[in-house]
């Protein structure tokens, strides 16, 4: 193997920066406090623990006096620049979603990327420039050939980067020239397909988190149940998220495993959170509920007690900063709780009732009945069993994009924003774990906690805003709900009560199917009288594999409008959603797109929405339109209509048939008779 140059590159490419007069650091020098700690604290290129050291770090400010810190690192092999996945992003994860430590370690960018991500993880700042340089040797020249490569990794691309351009120099880092290469970058940007690939890479990455995460704690520490497990993670959470030039984020360093009343660690993590809380202006009853909540926990004697140096809790909580802090830091709008409250019951067995009770909806899915729904950024969302409001996150998400494309002032937009999270959201839970869960995601999410609501949703919601404006009635024209299924008629109850609460408007619920044959005939019966059912889709059986094996129908309804007789309902088999699903601990993706998912769930919604005429993927074998019988109750799912009425082609056929088995007589017949 040909000898590394590396350090010829290093001499080449400090050379330039110390010809444009910038003050690098090397590889064993200090940039500054923070950034030298995110460096150490964040794992190493070998997956270790001790220091991230880039060949040269730099740290520049703009014209509008924004930081950039700029990491450099060199290799001297032809070849070792950056190494690419098969959708041209840097390929620093293995095909388990974990991390690629050969190419970290073997390629320039790879490794600038690496370090790049350290900062993301453990600093406020947001938008890093990772530079690789490698080169060798011309066999015939002697000369050094050099190739350079510059990547921007910020909270906007979610970590995994984006090439900036091609370079020959670091001449685009000198000052004069350092505000055009910020303006450059600052126009990179990514198409929805690719904001949507990594998104999906992301939440994978968290759900393996997650999972090592909850395994580790539930084998290394003692004493944690589910809950403790939970509040733990979203306790954390809450204080490294921090409100900037308010609330500072808590660094694992400040707890001290001190002994002492009030300087516990537990004391320490309460504090800030109360800080945060008041801070986000919540209304008193449900911050006090979130502060009683997490104390059950965090102020217990056995997690502040202080064994060889370090409490329990400072242990789980540096556990958790460790492993999952990147992924809210970068501001993925996703389930977060939603994924947790998952992760954390599956390690304990439930009975089968409550196995189909916690299930929390699978993102895409929830997405399916947002859209179905028909929400978009001037609607006003209700869910009247929210659990840990995955429901409302997406409908949120929904919301905020639909405002960011058609919003083009961004004082409006903003103001838009936050009407959305603050007045066109409404959840109600019952269980007071589960409502739990349902703030902090919502919290976690970008705040629309405002109206998460610790409500009886069938006994005592009287419609009302339960925050703000409390005299008024939210005005709700989206609904959307998996209800817990060991209610009455399945759920429908839940649906009955929030149609009937609503003057106008669209619903999508995903409910156990059994509901439109027969187990909740009086209840569907009654909805009709004053809602039209719109489409009934029967979902894959396997949807909620692991957590229960009921088969579930998506209803979608419109609001406040008879159920004709006459009306047709658009019936749809999506037994094949595309998904192919598997149930493995271990396995990196339970969660596969193996026939045209992204392409299948689409077409459901156009087909609900305008017809047959939509028709592409499905066949008429799987999607048809029909009446119901308004007053029957237990005629709502999928039963494909046969026809049998003859057609030309039965009577060719036919005929067809009786002429080959004449013609098969006669030459049998024939045969015969010449014996």
């Amino acid at each position: 193997m040909a000898q590394s140059i590396e350090p010829n590159i290093a001499d080449l490419a400090n050379g330039w920066l110390k010809s444009y007069k910038l003050a690098y650091k090397l590889e064993q020098e200090s940039l500054n406090s923070e950034i030298d700690k995110a460096l150490s604290d964040y794992f190493t290129k070998n997956g270790g623990t001790g220091a991230n050291r880039p060949d040269a770090k730099l740290l520049l400010q703009d014209k509008n006096l924004d930081y950039y810190p700029i990491l450099i690192e060199y290799k001297g092999y032809h070849g070792k620049l950056e190494k690419l996945d098969a959708n041209k992003q840097v390929e620093n994860k293995t095909a388990k979603n974990e991390p690629h430590f050969k190419n970290i370690n073997s390629y320039a960018v790879n490794g600038a990327v690496h370090y790049a991500n350290a900062l993301l993880h453990h600093t406020s700042y947001t938008d890093i420039i990772a530079i690789g340089m490698t080169g060798y040797k011309d066999e015939n020249s002697g000369k050094i050939r050099h190739e350079i490569g510059v990547y921007y990794v910020s909270k906007s691309n979610f970590g995994i980067g984006q090439k900036v351009g091609d370079f020959s120099d670091f001449s685009f880092l000198k000052k004069e020239n350092f505000d055009a290469f910020i303006e450059k970058v600052k126009t990179l940007s990514l198409s929805d397909e690719e904001i949507d690939r990594l998104k999906e890479q992301r939440e994978r990455e968290i759900d393996i988190s997650l999972k090592k995460l909850n395994q580790d704690i539930y084998d290394n520490e003692q004493g944690l149940d589910v809950n403790d497990r939970v509040y733990l993670v979203s306790a954390s959470i809450i204080v490294t998220i921090g409100i900037p030039n308010k609330v500072p984020v808590l660094d694992k360093n400040e707890l001290k495993s001190q002994t002492f009343d009030g300087g516990r660690d537990g004391d320490i993590v309460i504090g800030r959170i109360k800080a945060f809380l008041n801070e986000k202006n919540l209304p008193k009853d449900k911050k006090d509920l979130i502060i009683r909540t997490l104390s059950n926990t965090l102020l217990t004697e056995n997690i502040n007690k202080v064994e060889n140096g370090e409490s329990q809790l400072k242990r789980v909580f540096t556990k958790i900063i460790d492993d999952l802090g990147i992924y809210y830091k970068i501001g993925l709008t996703t389930d977060f709780t939603g994924k947790l409250f998952n992760q954390m019951y599956s390690w304990i067995p439930l009975p089968d009732d409550k196995q189909n009770d916690v299930v929390l909806t699978p993102p895409y899915v929830a997405t399916l009945l947002v859209k179905l729904s028909r929400v978009n950024k001037d609607s006003y969302v209700w869910d009247f069993a929210t659990g840990s409001a995955g429901l409302l996150v997406a409908a949120m998400n929904e919301m905020l994009s639909d405002a960011k494309n058609s919003i083009t002032s961004p004082d409006e937009l903003m103001q838009k924003e936050i009407k959305i999270k603050a007045e066109q959201l409404l959840g109600l839970e019952l269980l007071s774990s589960v409502y739990m869960l349902a703030i902090l995601n919502m919290i976690l999410m970008g705040d629309g906690s405002s109206n998460i609501l610790n409500l009886d949703s069938l006994k005592h919601f009287n419609g009302n805003y339960g925050f703000g404006k409390t005299d008024e009635k939210f005005p709700a024209d989206a609904f959307i709900l998996n209800p817990p299924y060991s209610a009455n008629g399945n759920g429908m109850v839940f649906v009955e009560r929030a149609l009937n609460m609503m003057n106008k408007g669209y619903a999508a619920i995903i409910i156990q199917n059994s509901a439109g044959s027969g187990k909740a005939k009086e209840y569907n019966k009654r909805i009709l009288e004053k809602h039209t059912l719109i489409a009934s889709i029967k979902m894959p059986i396997d949807l909620f594999i692991g957590k229960s094996s009921v088969q579930t129908n998506v209803y979608v309804f419109k609001v406040n409008e008879k159920h004709h007789k006459d009306e047709m309902v658009k019936f749809i088999d999506f037994s094949n959603d595309g998904y192919t699903r598997t149930n493995r601990k271990k396995a990196s993706n339970n969660l596969k797109d193996t026939n045209k998912a992204k392409e299948r769930y689409e077409e459901v919604v156009n087909l609900v929405r305008f017809g047959k005429s939509k028709l592409n993927i499905f066949t008429c074998k799987e999607y048809y339109e029909g009446v119901i019988d308004p007053k029957h109750g237990a005629d709502w799912n999928f039963n494909p209509i046969i026809d049998t009425k003859p057609t030309l082609a039965d009577f060719k056929k036919t005929v067809s048939d009786y002429l080959a088995w004449e013609v098969s007589n006669i030459l049998k017949q024939q045969g015969n008779v010449g014996k």
